[in-house]
């Protein structure tokens, strides 16, 4: 009888590691692309005009709704957001900053909201919107192209979508993206 016969278990038993070694390949895979710069999520709506749209107008806060015909004639700014929504609640701050500069208008889309909640979210953080418009089921922001909350566009005077800003807006970004971008369309005639 010969020694050099290898037994049938050993050479099975590496195909129980199989799984566990696409398990982590995947993982792998799945962080890297979480290292990726959401910024660099690509919008067919750059340089196109708004999507048709009507919301109405959030209860209780006493602003009008927002439509298509609102997003002419002045620079506006358009955050997507929810009061459930935890980075919404950090860029607060920087769209209050925002709403200071007269050159501009600002306009927030109610994104899949219970109205209290978001009544309680802008009296408690202040209202830096000058209309807002409720989109209960999320068909508004499809149309936008929204990849989820919180996500702002830089509208031009003539209504055409000139800057998309994926996720919350930090000082550093206000500072260093949003502010440029509306600088750029308020020069621009």
């Amino acid at each position: 009888m010969s020694n050099l016969a290898v037994p049938a278990a050993p050479r099975r038993r590496w195909l129980a590691f199989v799984p566990l070694a696409v398990f982590i390949a995947l993982a792998a895979l799945f962080l890297i692309g979480l290292q990726g710069d959401p910024q660099k999520l690509p919008s067919a709506l750059i340089g196109k005009p708004v999507p048709d749209f009507s919301l109405s107008a959030l209860e209780g806060i006493d602003r009008p709704g927002l439509a298509t015909a609102d997003l002419s004639g002045a620079v506006t700014v358009v955050n997507v957001f929810a009061s459930w929504c935890i980075p919404c609640h950090e860029e607060h701050p920087q769209l209050v900053e925002l709403a200071r500069d007269s050159r501009i208008r600002m306009a927030g889309i109610n994104q899949k909201d219970q109205p209290e909640n978001a009544r309680r979210f802008l009296e408690r953080n202040g209202n830096p919107y000058q209309r807002i418009g409720v989109d209960p089921n999320g068909r508004a922001a499809i149309e936008w192209g929204v990849y989820g909350v919180p996500e702002t566009f830089i509208v031009g005077r003539d209504g055409r979508i000139l800057y998309k800003h994926v996720g919350p807006i930090t000082p550093q970004i206000l500072t260093a993206r949003i502010k440029p971008q509306i600088e750029a369309a308020l020069a621009a005639r």
